[in-house]
């Protein structure tokens, strides 16, 4: 779906391990369609979800709220959220942040869904 420059494409119902992949500008204007994507997803205890950031060219401070009310959410179910295929300018911007004490980044889709594999 596409709502002013931003692409959310929800998972597969019924994935073992969603994969959630966001492209575009995540921002003021589109952050509502992710934060409504996000609560769409079911956060299992013991489970996760990956959010394939590979095609997100740019990202405001809503959008990082937005971000971090989904590692909250994903923490209060006793589940995880991993974040893959972060560019070089966002990844050195969640550092910034100190988001990446918090947050666990991952080269791309498929790595982030291995990990969530193992115990």
């Amino acid at each position: 779906m596409t709502k002013q420059g931003l692409t959310v494409t929800l998972p597969a119902e019924g994935s073992e391990h969603p994969v959630l992949r966001v492209a575009g500008d995540l921002d003021f204007h589109t952050s509502p369609r992710l934060r409504e994507a996000l609560e769409s997803v079911t956060f299992a205890a013991g489970g996760g979800v990956v959010l394939d950031l590979s095609g997100l060219a740019y990202c405001d401070s809503t959008g990082v709220t937005v971000l971090v009310a989904g590692y909250r959410r994903a923490q209060a179910a006793e589940s995880r959220i991993l974040f893959a295929g972060l560019n070089s300018d966002l990844l050195q911007m969640f550092r910034i942040l100190g988001l990446d004490q918090a947050f666990s980044f991952y080269p791309d889709p498929d790595e982030a869904v291995e990990a969530l594999r193992r115990p």
